[in-house]
């Protein structure tokens, strides 16, 4: 049905250009509304609502409402509220949220695209709003901005390469439900994508970038481009890939791994979106009903405790002033309500009962138990990617301990601290109750996602959350972690630094390569311009001497030697064809 309809993202956009001019106070409260509004919209239009336009000269759909971008808008538009009244709390002013809402807004169009042009064209422009977001607070954040920038144009180019060859081989934009057409698109768009999702050789961005800004604006970037890319995977792949499937499974178990060597806060969970993200680019890419329900579930849950676990964060920064946590330790007494705040955030991540994360962590491993191919190794009853998704789980937890234990435990905090202020209080106790809620009361997920994972008819394994198995799954991987936490803890101690990651590698590669290729073309150009100068001064040297007489000694007396005009011009144009040789 087609419905003179307002796309989402318009009001929030709108707010974004007004905040900087109407004051701090009156601005948040308005970013709060255009986000905050953006849920019961989505959630009232009827399915199958669609705006239908023209854009750079081809058939568009700028709002397209079915399951999957329902489901997205819901999440973006309360966790954009609750980013801007955490933002209010912890001093940003008015055009750091500013920028933080364009972001929100140009999430929101890539998600309601009901075209591939549409989408990459508020892709491109969500990479040019996060990276604006991420330089604004200066220092650090500069130099990692413009990484982030160039790795995600490159991603956003091969993305766009794409969608042209979609274009060539289906002659539309539009979604066809097909995903990418013909043998080239597909492979763009995965690579293109997998920038977005951090696939593993791909993700240095995410630890790089996301502990620079802003404590408020690290909320806001832990949510919205992984989230995305998550939801664009599924438009390209919806009948799922194998290999995507791997990628995510072992994305599970890298960011994991990664995660457990970091001290600093924001570091360690930027390598836990990574790991996280695997889960969701599972079940993706195993692509039955199951696992597709799963990586939705799994994107809305992400997205409420990721978000929860750096606003925690951030209140320790912005109390503490630290960001390491071998210079924290017993501020559990001192910060009761992030304390517990983060408690259920990290249960929820890891996956233990009761809490969200468990739910939807679930579906997907149930789904790679039952939807997938055991692949080339099989223990047991339990096939390759579930085993993968297992070890990341526990990988999870060993993190979680170690945050938990290093920052609200440990030792005794020198001096005395606040705990969060009201506003942030305000905004944790938000996301935390939705955690336990979505964690209890697991058929309220079930309601809002694209396939019904209850219902014999929709998936071929009927998913009950609270079983016996289970439960007992999820507090088996809790104390493999607590047992495995105890045996490490000592060496943990004793390591000092970070893990080298692939930037090591292509970060002073791309300087050095890039200096040496300027230098190196630098050089070429002005050997080539000295010597092309040369045989152009020594042609017009020698055209000289024959036009105008060539002195030689005969008999012991000068004689000048002539030539006519056609001599000459044959010489300049002798001379213009080698100088044009050696240029070319």
């Amino acid at each position: 049905m087609v419905d003179p309809v307002v796309p989402p993202f318009v009001p929030v956009l709108l707010a974004a250009l007004v905040l900087p001019f109407v004051g701090r106070r009156l601005g948040h409260a308005l970013g709060v509304l255009a986000t905050a509004v953006v849920v019961p919209y989505v959630w009232l239009v009827p399915e199958g609502t669609h705006l239908a336009t023209r854009l750079f000269g081809f058939d568009a759909v700028l709002f397209n409402l079915d399951p999957f971008s329902q489901l997205m808008g819901l999440i973006f538009g309360f966790i954009g509220a609750v980013g801007v009244v955490y933002s209010w709390a912890s001093d940003a002013d008015s055009l750091q949220t500013a920028f933080a809402l364009s972001y929100v807004g140009t999430s929101l169009g890539a998600v309601f695209g009901g075209d591939w042009l549409t989408l990459i064209f508020f892709w491109e422009l969500m990479a040019v709003t996060s990276t604006l977001l991420v330089w604004y607070y200066g220092g650090r954040a500069i130099r990692a901005g413009y990484r982030y920038a160039l790795l995600h144009g490159v991603g956003g180019t091969l993305l766009l390469g794409a969608v042209v060859w979609h274009y060539v081989a289906a002659g539309t934009f539009l979604f066809t439900g097909d995903g990418m057409a013909g043998p080239v698109a597909p492979v763009l768009a995965g690579i293109g994508i997998g920038v977005n999702v951090g696939f593993v050789g791909l993700h240095a961005w995410l630890p790089d970038t996301y502990p620079r800004p802003h404590i408020a604006a690290s909320v806001f970037l832990c949510v919205y481009t992984t989230k995305t890319g998550v939801y664009g995977m599924y438009r390209a792949f919806p009948d799922g890939n194998v290999a995507i499937a791997y990628m995510g499974g072992i994305m599970a178990v890298f960011g994991a791994t990664y995660a457990l060597f970091q001290n600093d806060m924001r570091r360690l969970l930027s390598y836990h979106i990574q790991s996280q993200v695997g889960y969701m680019i599972a079940g993706v890419g195993i692509g039955t009903a199951l696992g597709q329900a799963g990586a939705m579930a799994h994107v809305f849950n992400h997205i409420l405790y990721k978000g929860l676990l750096f606003m925690t964060a951030g209140v320790v920064v912005y109390r503490t002033g630290k960001e390491s946590l071998k210079k924290l330790g017993g501020l559990g007494r001192e910060m009761p309500v992030t304390a517990v705040a983060f408690t259920v955030a990290a249960l929820s991540i890891a996956g233990f009962p009761l809490f969200n994360g468990f739910v939807s962590k679930g579906i997907v491993i149930s789904a790679s138990h039952y939807d997938f191919p055991a692949g080339p190794v099989a223990v047991g009853d339990f096939h390759t990617l579930e085993l993968l998704l297992l070890v990341g789980g526990v990988g999870t937890f060993l993190s979680f301990i170690k945050f938990g234990y290093y920052a609200f435990l440990h030792g005794e905090y020198d001096g005395s601290v606040a705990d969060a202020n009201r506003g942030q209080t305000v905004a944790m106790v938000a996301v935390a109750a939705l955690c336990v809620f979505y964690g209890i009361f697991d058929g309220a997920l079930f309601a809002i996602l694209p396939f019904d994972v209850t219902s014999e008819a929709v998936v071929s394994h009927v998913y009950h959350t609270y079983t016996v198995p289970h439960v007992v799954e999820g507090v088996a991987l809790a104390v493999i972690g607590l047992v495995g936490f105890v045996l490490i803890k000592k060496p943990l101690e004793r390591y000092g630094g970070d893990v080298p990651d692939v930037d090591a590698i292509y970060n002073p590669a791309a300087f050095y390569g890039t200096r040496g290729l300027v230098v190196g073309v630098t050089e070429l150009y002005a050997a080539v311009d000295r010597l092309a100068v040369g045989l152009a001064t020594g042609s017009a040297s020698a055209v000289q001497r024959l036009g105008g007489g060539v002195v030689a000694v005969v008999g012991g007396r000068p004689v000048e030697a002539r030539t006519d005009i056609r001599n000459g011009v044959l010489l300049i144009i002798v001379a213009l064809v080698a100088t044009l040789v050696v240029v070319l």
